[in-house]
């Protein structure tokens, strides 16, 4: 079968192209036929290799796919063959608390990732697909969805007429967008493309705000709230961005700290979240209990994930590339079929 790993080198081209054989699914695993893969920016930083973790190479990279069961091996009860499956970031992490996640199973790094022909996964760390998506909208959703799952309800408790304040118009931030929708929830998001903010009202935001034009966007969530600020923030700016999610958030509201696109250098003044009693969490992908809820509402709300564009698995590279130009909306699929 085809494999890609990422080898010496630097970025997307370390991207090779190798043989391997179709792997044996073993005691209780599942072998599946990769149908689409999708892209996060994590994926970008370990082959720039500027990811907080340094993994072994060669690595088949990514940790977001769907594949239809081909094969199972003994005691498999989870599946049959045929089942489409999605895969699961956390390979240890069924339900429960964070501490029940084991860290040296990830798929994509330190564990060997999808992209290739076939792949093997336990069959504890595999859900079904939803059945109201395609192969390429159900890969998006592993990472991003589940992040954005996990922050908003599993640990957020959402509730209908709360304010959830989501930075930029990446993956997580719509899905973001969409599950807070689906709750009853207002969102504001912000961006530096008009453009962006006009597609993320089209998805039912209920307000936008152009951080280049308004560099203390905190200022503006505060005038649209009513000087009440957010219940939840989507967080994925880091701390150049956190001291702003901190002025723009109600008393007792929720950050949910996920990425660091503007950068891991910053001061943060612990002083200001003791006196407004904001409630601050890093959110690690999900759990499988996460993700599993997740997918039995998008099924009973049909709700979609947004695809800004889609390659051929054979085009990591230009994918990977794409990515980290940092112009797409939503998310970039891959199609192994």
């Amino acid at each position: 079968m085809k494999v890609m790993v990422l080898q010496d080198g630097h970025g997307a081209d370390r991207l090779r192209i190798v043989e391997r054989p179709i792997p044996t699914p073993r005691r209780q695993e599942i072998l599946i036929r990769m149908k689409a893969t999708a892209l996060n920016y994590r994926d970008v930083e370990i082959a720039n290799g500027t990811y907080h973790t340094a993994f072994d190479f060669p690595l088949v990279p990514l940790s977001d796919g769907v594949g239809e069961v081909v094969a199972i091996g003994e005691e498999v009860t989870r599946f049959r063959v045929g089942d489409r499956v999605c895969s699961t970031f956390w390979q240890r992490w069924i339900g429960g608390s964070f501490r029940m996640a084991e860290p040296a199973y990830q798929l994509g790094g330190p564990i060997g990732g999808l992209l290739a022909e076939y792949a093997v996964l336990d069959e504890q760390a595999a859900v079904l697909a939803p059945r109201n998506l395609t192969d390429v909208e159900a890969a998006t959703l592993p990472c991003a969805a589940v992040t954005a799952w996990h922050a908003l309800v599993t640990e957020g408790g959402i509730k209908a007429g709360e304010t959830v304040l989501a930075q930029g118009t990446g993956g997580v931030s719509l899905f973001g967008l969409q599950f807070a929708r689906a709750s009853g929830a207002r969102v504001i998001v912000t961006s530096s493309s008009d453009e962006k903010l006009e597609r993320a009202r089209e998805l039912g935001a209920f307000a936008g705000i152009n951080y280049r034009r308004n560099p203390q966007w905190s200022d503006a969530v505060l005038e649209i709230t009513e000087g009440r600020g957010v219940d939840h923030v989507i967080e994925v700016g880091g701390p150049q961005s956190f001291a702003q999610s901190l002025k723009a958030s109600s008393r007792r509201g929720q950050i949910n700290v996920i990425g660091y696109l503007g950068g891991k250098e910053g001061a943060i003044n612990p002083l200001e979240i003791f006196t407004r009693q904001v409630q601050v969490r890093g959110i690690p992908v999900g759990s499988r209990e996460s993700f599993e809820a997740m997918n039995r509402a998008i099924e009973a709300q049909n709700l979609k994930p947004v695809i800004e564009r889609t390659f051929s698995w054979l085009d990591a590279a230009k994918a990977f590339r794409f990515l980290e130009e940092g112009e797409h909306f939503g998310k970039l699929g891959l199609v192994h079929s």
